[in-house]
């Protein structure tokens, strides 16, 4: 039972719902529709939904299957054997590490759909985690659903947004069950080196806890920068799993697909839950995703998305400079993390929630508060670089414009 704004009680309501940290996203769907509503045209770089479509072939394998009659019966919740293996070796191919797809290797309904449950799987209620703050929405999210404390670690502009791993206390270390993290990041695209994971899967073990890498976006470096797997640091498989996607790295979001690969008696506790809860990814997109990651390991760079994103990024930034913001260039994903103009609202709560409105009521751009994703997202935005170039130098051109006028 909950209490909602109006003050009445809400029978059927789990409190839980109030901690999935999904509100602003409903409330900016509402500000885009008034914006709508006054005339003005949207561009919209709130959700990170590539705009692209799957490599022709990958959806031509998608149809072909979709009309077999034999594609109807149950998947295997643990995902097909052929997606398996064909996963297992791509992780070969990319990452140079060897995974038992039988029993380190599940698939998934996109990596969230894995995020979403393994603190169930894994955790007890009243067990902690370890959590990055600003993070993406579910990291919470999840502990919250599973009765799991979360002990945020914060991601600070002095520290290049790296997580201290040396300003975690010894009685955190000692309680947690796993710590969450991810290189790149989303919101903040922070990348580590291979000597951070070093470090960090040397503290997992000491500590016996499990590290959770969510790599949704491998694909999507820029600058001659590769994203490495957290699973290349020797012994990692025994205190790691990791996340991919298929969403971002081969604009199959729709598909809804993805797998988590590692530590197998994690990636047994995830099978173990989720053979009680559905029934597996519907096989002609697994066969879809086959069928990517054997494109992909041709290696001839067709499927590549880094380089659309890499210009998207470059044109947007530079696009804002000129009109007299300046913001930081990312290395990696989707997305840019900016801070608000300085003398936006400062000192004041809930500054980059009433810019983001400001923002899209009086131009028509959608980006989304810093605080959506933790309370050291607060004095930032994120902005994602899901339109053409075309509409993203209008938008930076209606920003620079809603920017100048704050003087």
């Amino acid at each position: 039972m909950t209490i909602n704004n109006s003050g009445s009680v809400q029978k059927w309501r789990s409190d839980k719902l109030s901690h999935l940290g999904s509100s602003i996203f409903a409330e900016v769907a509402e500000w885009k529709e008034q914006a709508r509503k006054s005339g003005l045209e949207v561009i919209d770089l709130g959700i990170g939904s590539p705009d692209q479509a799957p490599a022709p072939e990958i959806r031509e394998a998608l149809s072909a299957a979709v009309l077999r009659d034999d594609s109807y019966s149950y998947p295997a919740s643990k995902g097909s054997g052929k997606f398996r293996e064909q996963a297992a070796k791509w992780m070969s191919w990319r990452f140079g590490v060897e995974v038992d797809p039988e029993e380190e290797l599940v698939s998934l309904m996109g990596s969230q759909d894995g995020l979403a449950h393994l603190a169930l799987a894994i955790c007890n209620p009243g067990d902690l985690a370890i959590v990055p703050d600003p993070g993406y929405p579910i990291y919470s999210g999840s502990l919250a659903i599973a009765g799991v404390e979360a002990w945020p670690l914060p991601l600070l502009a002095d520290n290049d947004f790296l997580p201290d791993l040396d300003s975690i206390p010894d009685e955190v270390w000692q309680k947690a069950v796993f710590i969450l993290l991810a290189f790149p990041g989303n919101p903040i695209s922070v990348t580590a080196d291979y000597a951070y994971m070093e470090k960090l899967v040397g503290l997992a073990r000491k500590w016996e806890v499990l590290i959770i890498h969510d790599l949704a976006y491998s694909e999507m470096g820029f600058d001659g920068y590769r994203p490495l797997s957290i699973l290349q640091v020797p012994g990692a498989i025994h205190t790691a799993v990791e996340f991919h996607s298929f969403s971002k790295s081969f604009n199959m979001a729709g598909c809804r697909i993805g797998f988590m690969t590692g530590n197998r008696e994690a990636v047994g506790a995830l099978r173990e839950l989720k053979s009680n809860v559905d029934y597996g990814v519907f096989n002609p997109v697994q066969e879809a995703a086959v069928l990517a990651l054997k494109l992909a390991m041709q290696g001839d760079g067709r499927l590549e998305v880094a380089p659309l994103y890499e210009h998207r990024r470059n044109v947007f930034v530079q696009a804002l400079a000129q009109e007299g913001w300046t913001v930081p260039s990312p290395k990696a994903t989707m997305f840019i993390w900016a801070p608000l103009p300085e003398d936006y609202c400062a000192g004041q709560t809930g500054r980059s929630r009433r810019f983001a409105q400001e923002l899209l009521l009086k131009t028509g751009v959608a980006i989304i508060p810093g605080y959506a994703f933790g309370v050291q997202g607060e004095g930032f935005v994120r902005i994602a670089l899901v339109e053409d170039e075309t509409k993203l130098v209008e938008a930076a051109r209606r920003i620079g414009g809603f920017v100048r006028a704050l003087d």
